[in-house]
């Protein structure tokens, strides 16, 4: 649900006459003051201060203003840095819960080792969503995120039945299945290849006692081991199929929001 404009000019059945002189719109100027009130770069004033509060104090503390301009473009690199990693591509009124935020920020530290995700991608012809899609050299993963009320214990059945609290999440595991098997026959049809993608619910809240459990062929495991759980496997995927299959869900899976 991007954000929608719409823009209206009429134009004329005939050329209208020259106009003896050029005339202009107003152009409004743009002040230093307007720039660090507007909202868009609370971030960069933020950089700002930290930049010269760094060179402030370590020029103060060593008696060298070289010494506090370093320390101003070393802080200021950090910062970027820290905003670059940390900060969500999906807009704030766009996502959905805490938990699929924390399972994108470590998902975005995959990227250097050659993985792709995409995020809050839609299941054609439902209403059901898959939190994160990740393809990389060891395979492809659908990750359900959940944010759970800690307060309530989570255990297992059987190696069948996950209940949070007295609440039965056979549902959710359900769900979770079907959605990587939706993604999985959709990509498979698109490349002409069988292409599985492992479903997986990652939890965040109640501490869960064990690492990784597969529950109704689902993997369950809390929130914080996303990453270990996705690297840990076996290389399966070259370069190539990790982009084609990349692209072939980018086509078959929507945005659920798109722009």
């Amino acid at each position: 649900m991007g954000d929608q404009s719409s823009e209206q000019a009429e134009r004329p059945s005939a050329p209208p006459e020259a106009p003896a002189t050029p005339t202009y719109a107003p152009v409004e100027r743009t002040s230093l003051i307007s720039l660090w009130q507007d909202t868009r770069y609370r971030h960069l004033r933020r950089r700002a201060v930290i930049a010269v509060a760094a060179g402030v104090v370590f020029g103060v503390l060593f008696g060298s203003w070289r010494l506090g301009l370093t320390a101003a473009i070393l802080a200021c690199v950090a910062d970027a840095v820290y905003r670059a990693r940390t900060v969500s591509t999906i807009p704030a009124w766009r996502r959905a819960s805490a938990a699929e935020r924390q399972t994108e920020a470590q998902l975005k530290k995959l990227e250097r080792n050659g993985y792709k995700t995409l995020h809050a991608r839609a299941i054609p012809g439902s209403e059901a969503q898959i939190d994160h899609l990740v393809v990389g050299p060891t395979g492809v993963y659908a990750v359900d995120s959940e944010k759970w009320d800690k307060r309530l214990p989570v255990r297992v059945q059987s190696h069948r039945k996950l209940f949070h609290g007295p609440f039965n999440q056979k549902p959710r595991l359900d769900e979770a299945r079907w959605e990587a098997a939706q993604a999985s026959d959709l990509i498979s049809k698109a490349l002409g290849r069988e292409i599985t993608v492992v479903p997986s619910l990652a939890i965040y809240g109640p501490p869960i006692p064990w690492r990784i459990l597969n529950i109704r062929e689902v993997d369950v495991f809390s929130g914080g081991l996303v990453r270990k759980w996705i690297t840990k496997r076996e290389r399966s995927l070259t370069t190539s199929e990790i982009d084609a299959i990349y692209r072939a869900a980018e086509r078959v899976l929507p945005a659920r929001y798109p722009e």
